[in-house]
């Protein structure tokens, strides 16, 4: 129960009153996607910034945008192109679903997104929260969003209790949203609100003293406004290991593209041996099979990278060729650079994901002496 059980939570339109109010003298207005609204600048932008903080969304949105300003010019981009530039942001499902959905929006649409939030959802990768941000945004309709944001400030005005992963619990957080999204000024609005739980209301400290609702947040009042929204059931992360063969021939690195769907899928990396830590056994192993004799072979240090449902232990192996073969594997596959794979700005067509490119750093490092410029 609230410490002060007058407080009570704003009415809908002395809540977007307040809201606008601080937005327009406190809010953040020169962010990239806030200028030359358009449907395509803002799901650009909410699909980058969803999992990913906006610091680091904004040179990759800048360059998303420089390389492929329309749909169109998505559409028509390989999906190397499209990987190449999220390479570094993770959750690559991300990338190809958004690749996905220029195409459908080109070849159903005529290149224009839908003016309606049901018909933004059937596209893929743009779930309702994304359809109501484009919607509201880029068109001014009156449609509601519900990010992590948005999720944090409401439960805690309100001291919506549990976890809003549960169904209830995201019911109950939807119909808050939706009371409290005005029919004028919506895009305002909805920037207004993810802007308050990205800069105010954040996940450890939050401004309260600061914050438009101080006096009228349920959470703020109870002394405890951390403890909303209610954390999701933690569960130990297993562990899983692979060994890496970094071959290289005269400062060429050896790389294979991924299947396109599954972990790292589309990216390219170095032949993989899944559930494995050999190391340079393995390694050996692989070369016998492979009918490839080693100049010279090395174990490098140990990688660990997290990804949201695992750790993954790399255990990297570099094998140095005399001779390059012409050909290993059955996909995609081919030799590169090691100096370019080093300046990813450099090259636009090609997609590491992001322990590949350390591990480039160690190879380079390692083999500097011997590398000719690029």
């Amino acid at each position: 129960m609230p410490i002060n059980p007058s407080i009570k939570p704003k009415t809908p339109a002395r809540f977007q009153q307040a809201l606008l109010k601080w937005f327009d003298q406190h809010g953040r207005h020169d962010l990239p996607w806030q200028q030359d609204i358009n449907p395509y600048r803002v799901w650009v932008s909410e699909i980058m910034l969803q999992q990913t903080q906006v610091t680091a969304v904004i040179p990759y949105y800048l360059r998303f945008m420089e390389s492929f300003p329309t749909v169109q010019a998505l559409a028509a981009a390989s999906q190397d192109q499209v990987l190449a530039h999220w390479s570094g942001l993770g959750y690559y499902a991300r990338a190809r679903n958004l690749h996905k959905c220029a195409q459908t929006v080109v070849s159903e649409h005529g290149g224009k997104f839908p003016r309606d939030v049901e018909a933004l959802t059937e596209l893929p990768g743009i779930g309702r929260s994304t359809a109501g941000a484009i919607a509201s945004i880029s068109m001014g309709l009156p449609a509601a969003i519900l990010d992590g944001n948005v999720k944090r400030v409401l439960a805690r005005i309100h001291a919506v209790a549990g976890w809003p992963g549960q169904t209830a619990v995201a019911n109950a957080m939807w119909e808050i949203a939706e009371r409290y999204t005005p029919a004028e000024r919506t895009g305002d609005y909805t920037q207004a609100m993810m802007d308050l739980g990205a800069t105010l209301c954040t996940r450890s400290r939050p401004a309260c003293q600061r914050c438009p609702f101080e006096n009228h947040c349920v959470a703020r009042a109870q002394g405890n406004p951390t403890d909303y929204p209610g954390k999701k059931p933690k569960k130990e992360k297993p562990e899983r290991q692979t060994t890496l063969l970094l071959i290289e021939h005269d400062g060429e690195l050896y790389l294979e593209q991924r299947p396109a769907t599954g972990l790292w899928g589309g990216l390219w990396i170095p032949p993989q041996l899944e559930d494995d830590d050999g190391g340079e056994a393995s390694a050996q192993e692989w070369l016998a099979a492979q009918d490839l004799d080693a100049r010279e072979i090395q174990a490098l240090p140990l990688l660990r990278h997290t990804f949201s449902h695992f750790h993954l232990d790399i255990h990297p192996v570099w094998i140095s060729l005399p001779l390059k073969p012409t050909r290993v594997a059955e996909g995609a596959s081919g030799w590169y650079k090691l100096r370019q794979l080093d300046r990813p700005r450099s090259r636009q067509d090609l997609g590491l994901p992001a322990p590949i490119a350390k591990l480039v750093k160690q190879l380079v490092a390692l083999r500097e002496p011997l590398l000719a410029p690029c």
